[in-house]
């Protein structure tokens, strides 16, 4: 870059000779690029000077942004200059406006000078900037200017500059992020030149802006405390203070258990990490979302969020645990093979593979006969082989609860079965069920006093004591009884009305005790299923449901999903949803999936005809008699600009007196 450009013209001889002479010497910032020349120049009039100046100003259009190589040159200067320009046009601008503009003048030095000015970007068009020439040390540096824009910098569409003044004013609104400064060359009438550098500030006019509203991650529930995971940082095309400089977690932090970290890059940027402040327990938490701020340094600060949702991921941590630490149970000793015993029940925290339990009798610690043998899935104990009270009384097994995890946990339970002796002609006890496939079940639509299976009981020991036979009923909850006429055949009846939705499954157990010394006692145990009417209505999960459609939504086009429950089983709580026709409230614009509840448009809808339009869907099952019930669904349609205004009159026809004052209404369209 030129900085000095020094021009010494002499007269040698008098002027009516018309000769100069002309020294020229010009150094870059490095002084390590020089031009040096000493040329004669014979001008004939004072019109020839001002053509000399006029064209060398036109060379002037090359940018000054060049080195130079050392060159000397001796040759007549009138001549050879032109040539110059066109051959080495990196030649500064600077050399050549002062050349031209000073060969009518002698014995003076010329000193490029540096005018910086500073503005706000969003200042309004015609904001003055500064003046060229203000605080300038040169006395001849003043108005009126020549004004070079170099090449690209955006001078003649952003700024405009009165040649005459040398003011600068914004000719549009500046943005800094579009163009953070420009340049020019002044020149004045005395030749020195000016270079003009005008800086746009930052103003804090841009908002944190994240790539993405929403962003999902996962964590394992063991990841350590501090393990970090990139976050997407947000940008701001401000710069300096006002670019982004710190992050928030809003809300959705429950126990503090994230934290944010942040780091800038060369780029500029300031990067987002998401770190682990505390332990990650699913069972307790396993869902977080983060609502994100990013903050630039503005006063206020502009801020922009983003939502982090994170879903925290199972691993084995939790051993299946037992619902008893011991269980005890009674069978006796001529329980058939196949007799449930008991049920243990083991529950796990975890979820999936880690939370599903399997059952099983260490039979390196007890029964090691295999006496009794367990269902892996449901736990029930069961006799394996005939039992004797004789030879053991009293069998305690340790059952093992395991999950499926990928390192599975484990956890015990003791069991202790009590076997009952028995004598070889002990009461028997034979039920038959009422039902109409002689099954163990009873409808709920029962009424008290129904007969629910008929029991018979036989002691062959001896006949005398047949009728002393005493049997009970246990169990049931008091809603099944028994009854007797001739202490030989006894009736399970109902006691109280039943409803499978609270109790499905009943557990009785009939117990003949004789008479005998010891008596000798039989028990026998009835799984009693209640069977389902249908009685119970299909219910939506809420009364009033809300959706949002467009206008220009084309039919077929997704509303809302519905859902209904009904608390019956099999066919009694099938569903299926409809529409109710209330053409008052358009529901013919709106269709309904009879499986699935999902609300699509039918027809093309209109705003302006009903903008909350109001349907009934009915949910009925598929029990006979069927039942039904319905909610109401409010459907908000967002209008779109497709009526174009109207105005009330298509022709306005007014007489206005020539005298009216300036202002004065004379007439109102709408």
């Amino acid at each position: 870059m030129i900085t000095l450009v020094n021009i010494a013209l002499e007269q040698r001889k008098p002027f009516s000779k018309f000769v100069n002479f002309v020294n020229c010497r010009a150094m870059d910032d490095n002084d390590n690029a020089m031009i040096m020349t000493e040329s004669k120049l014979v001008i004939k009039s004072h019109s020839q000077k001002t053509n000399i100046y006029q064209s060398l100003k036109k060379q002037s259009e090359y940018t000054m942004n060049h080195r130079h190589r050392k060159r000397a040159m001796q040759l007549p200067f009138w001549r050879r200059s032109l040539e110059l320009l066109h051959s080495h046009r990196s030649f500064s601008p600077a050399i050549v406006l002062g050349l031209g503009f000073f060969l009518s003048i002698s014995n003076i030095v010329l000193t490029e000078y540096v005018r910086e000015l500073d503005v706000s970007e969003g200042v309004p068009v015609g904001h003055p900037i500064g003046y060229i020439g203000e605080h300038l040390p040169g006395a001849d540096s003043g108005p009126p200017y020549l004004i070079v824009p170099v090449p690209g910098s955006g001078v003649d569409t952003d700024l405009a500059i009165d040649h005459s003044t040398g003011e600068i004013r914004t000719k549009v609104r500046l943005d800094r992020e579009t163009r953070a400064s420009y340049n020019l060359v002044a020149i004045p009438l005395s030749g020195e030149n000016v270079r003009v550098l005008v800086r746009v500030h930052d103003e804090n006019d841009n908002v944190p802006t994240f790539p993405m509203s929403v962003m999902n991650i996962e964590f394992p529930e063991n990841t350590p405390r501090d393990v970090k995971r990139t976050l997407h940082p947000a940008r701001d095309l401000d710069i300096g203070r006002y670019n982004i400089q710190r992050y928030n977690i809003v809300s959705g932090n429950t126990n503090n258990a994230f934290r944010l970290s942040s780091h800038r890059e060369r780029d500029g940027i300031l990067y987002l990490d998401l770190q682990i402040n505390g332990l990650l327990d699913r069972e307790t938490t396993p869902f977080y979302s983060l609502v994100i701020e990013a903050l630039d340094g503005g006063s206020p600060p502009l801020k922009g969020q983003m939502t982090v949702n994170i879903t925290i991921q199972d691993v084995n941590d939790n051993q299946p645990i037992f619902n008893q630490s011991r269980y005890f149970a009674t069978i006796p000793e001529n329980a058939t093979v196949g007799t449930a015993v008991l049920q243990v029940y083991a529950t796990d925290a975890d979820v999936d593979d880690n939370g599903l339990v399997n059952y099983a009798i260490n039979r390196r610690q007890s029964d090691r006969e295999q006496m009794f043998r367990i269902n892996a899935q449901s736990g029930w104990i069961t006799v394996n082989k005939p039992l004797d009270f004789e030879t053991k009384e009293l069998h305690e097994l340790v059952v093992v609860a395991k999950d499926h995890g990928e390192t599975p946990l484990e956890t015990t339970a003791f069991v202790s079965i009590s076997v009952t002796d028995v004598n070889d002609n002990q009461p028997t006890i034979n039920v038959i069920f009422l039902s109409d496939d002689a099954t163990p079940k009873i409808s709920e639509s029962a009424q008290p006093g129904e007969f629910v299976a008929r029991i018979s009981v036989n002691d062959p020991d001896s006949k005398t004591e047949y009728s002393n036979v005493n049997v009970t009923l246990n169990g049931g909850e008091g809603h099944f009884g028994l009854t007797t006429r001739d202490n030989i055949i006894y009736l399970v009846i109902v006691n109280m009305t039943l409803d499978r939705e609270l109790i499905p499954n009943y557990t009785l157990s009939v117990v003949a005790t004789d008479n005998g010394n010891p008596p000798l006692h039989a028990s026998k145990t009835i799984y009693l299923r209640v069977t389902d009417i249908n009685d119970n209505a299909p219910e939506f999960d809420r009364e009033v449901y809300q959706a949002n459609v467009m206008e220009i939504s084309e039919p077929g086009t997704s509303v809302l999903q519905v859902h209904a429950y009904d608390r019956d089983e099999g066919n009694n709580s099938a569903i299926i949803y409809s529409l109710m026709d209330t053409p008052e409230t358009h529901s013919q614009w709106f269709q309904i999936k009879p499986n699935t509840g999902l609300i699509t448009t039918k027809t093309y809808i209109d705003c302006e005809t009903e903008p909350v339009p109001q349907i009934i869907v009915i949910a009925y099952d598929n029990g006979h008699p069927p039942l039904s019930s319905t909610a109401t669904v409010l459907i908000t349609i967002h209008d779109v600009n497709d009526n174009e205004p109207i105005f009330d009159n298509s022709f306005y026809n007014i007489t206005v007196v020539e005298n009216e004052p300036i202002g004065r209404c004379f007439i109102k369209v709408s």
